[in-house]
């Protein structure tokens, strides 16, 4: 007689898996569609075309390991540094429009503000799947 084992425990992680997938698919994409239009939008925004560039870069980077991350066994972990990686990138945007960093135009202001709206929402999400969990 052969025996099949059949796993019996569940975990309840998986919204916060979704949230940080969702973050990094989103990042990453936006990185690329940043880096393909960066020369036309550094003009419209008054960011240096090196920042829109870097901008690119690091969102792109970030959406990789971020959904590498959610990929592993356990997500608590990695889960709390994304959220607080989240909120950093928030207050850095409200910091750049208020220190009037790079001098952006309106545009610029809405651009830089959007992104921390964004990080700020995929914060809660992964928030609220965090809580989840527990």
């Amino acid at each position: 007689m052969t025996a099949t084992a059949v796993p019996t425990t569940t975990t309840n992680d998986s919204f916060l898996r979704f949230a940080m997938r969702l973050d990094a698919i989103c990042t990453g994409l936006g990185g690329v569609a940043l880096a393909a239009a960066a020369a036309p939008l550094s003009s419209y925004t008054g960011l240096p075309l090196a920042a829109e560039y870097g901008l690119a870069a690091f969102f792109v980077v970030y959406g990789v390991t971020v959904f590498t991350l959610s990929r592993r066994d356990s997500v608590r972990a990695p889960g709390t540094w994304v959220i607080a990686a989240n909120l950093l990138f928030t207050l850095a945007s409200v910091a750049a429009v208020l220190t009037g960093l790079w001098s952006p135009t309106t545009a610029g202001v809405v651009f830089l503000l959007a992104g921390g709206v964004y990080t700020l929402v995929m914060a809660d999400l992964q928030y609220i799947g965090l809580r989840r969990m527990r």
